[in-house]
């Protein structure tokens, strides 16, 4: 078989395109890291069941846990019912709390399996949230049914906060409220709005600096309870200023989907762990660009990731909330599922061209696990979607 297809491009015209990666081979069993390394996972829809995929979108559970299973084996740890999952983008909390409670069954079963699972406040619209108590109620209940079921919690940013919160001080009293009952160190998550929009003055302010402060203050005040804080606001300089101000213990885990190669690796101000949408995408290349990591060999980490960034720019490129239609798309092309369908139908979130140049930036990033597979669904896709 031939590895080349046509493909068409944005001035109209179209190319013959010829595969030039090489897939990266599965380890005999999962590496040790020198990071901490969450991938936030995706979850798999069901289409021969969603009949409303707007509205109670249908799951196929056994794909959905056989994804975690490849995670596992290749090293990581799994950010559960985050944003990669569409929390609040066609997985409701009915949907994340069978999720979460599937995962962490599924993990009792797996050697060395681990898992943190996201809480927040999504069961409430933000537009029916009225004070502070509603949004602590709201938190409460999603973190107490995480405990319930032996997770460990990670604090998602609410919508429903930044509605409601009129200073910095609310963050500070809503946070302190939470982080006082949980039973486990917590991970915070400062997602920026460019993944959500309704997250814009997150913390108190628009102004980094004053947002920064109010992080600090939150993590001083309950560092017994704070393991430590996802940044995701796509710039390093601002990773870096608040990585240099964690106390001691508290650990700083990059969600910077553009610049994570070289926040994890070691530099003059240290490194970044990591919790990453883009880990579900590119997981063997990172497993393997993390082992070498943990061995010394820093020039074949950077040989082995490097070449997934710019693939991790195109898929979370503005629009940025819509990066979860390019990451189930290499799914789909790598043969993890059968169909590119997702709930609320947020395949249709990119155009063709979109998905034309994630498929060429994967296979210069050698991500196309089963090329002749990626191949022959890509020219499907294309015919399509009226790519020719």
């Amino acid at each position: 078989m031939t590895h080349a297809i046509t493909l068409p491009k944005v001035d109209g015209t179209i190319e013959a395109y010829r595969l030039i990666g090489t897939p990266v081979g599965r380890p005999d069993r999962p590496p040790r890291f020198n990071r901490i390394a969450y991938a936030a996972a995706h979850v798999v829809s069901d289409p021969l069941r969603d009949s409303d995929p707007w509205g109670s979108p249908a799951i196929d559970w056994e794909r959905t846990m056989a994804f975690r299973h490849h995670l596992w084996g290749l090293g990581f740890k799994i950010a559960e019912a985050m944003d990669t999952s569409q929390r609040g983008m066609g997985l409701d909390w009915a949907g994340a709390q069978e999720l979460i409670r599937r995962s962490l069954a599924e993990a009792r079963h797996v050697p060395g399996a681990d898992l943190a699972c996201g809480a927040g406040t999504d069961h409430l619209p933000a537009a029916d949230a009225r004070s502070l108590d509603d949004v602590v109620r709201a938190y409460e209940t999603q973190m107490a049914f995480v405990e319930a079921h032996g997770g460990r919690t990670i604090m998602m940013a609410s919508r429903a906060l930044a509605r409601v919160a009129r200073s910095a001080d609310d963050y500070r009293t809503v946070y302190r409220r939470i982080l006082s009952q949980a039973k486990d160190k917590v991970i915070l998550h400062w997602l920026g709005s460019m993944f959500d929009p309704q997250l814009a003055g997150y913390w108190g302010s628009d102004d980094f600096d004053k947002a920064l402060e109010t992080v600090l203050s939150i993590i001083a005040e309950n560092s017994d309870k704070v393991e430590g804080i996802k940044i995701s606001l796509l710039d390093n300089t601002k990773e870096i200023a608040l990585r240099r101000r964690l106390p001691p213990g508290v650990l700083c885990y990059t969600g910077d989907d553009f610049n994570y190669a070289d926040l994890i690796e070691d530099g003059p101000d240290g490194y970044s762990h990591a919790l990453l949408g883009i880990f579900d995408a590119v997981a063997p290349q990172a497993s393997l660009a993390l082992a070498t990591l943990a061995d010394g060999r820093q020039d074949e980490f950077r040989k082995v990731l490097a070449p997934t960034v710019p693939l991790s720019r195109k898929i979370f490129e503005t629009p940025t909330q819509y990066y979860k239609a390019g990451v189930v798309f290499l799914a789909w092309l790598n043969g993890h599922q059968n169909h590119f369908t997702m709930p609320a139908g947020m395949q249709s979130a990119r155009g063709i061209l979109h998905y034309c140049d994630v498929f060429r930036l994967a296979d210069q990033a050698n991500v196309l696990d089963q090329p002749e597979l990626a191949l022959s669904r890509m020219e499907s896709f294309v015919a399509v979607n009226g790519g020719r």
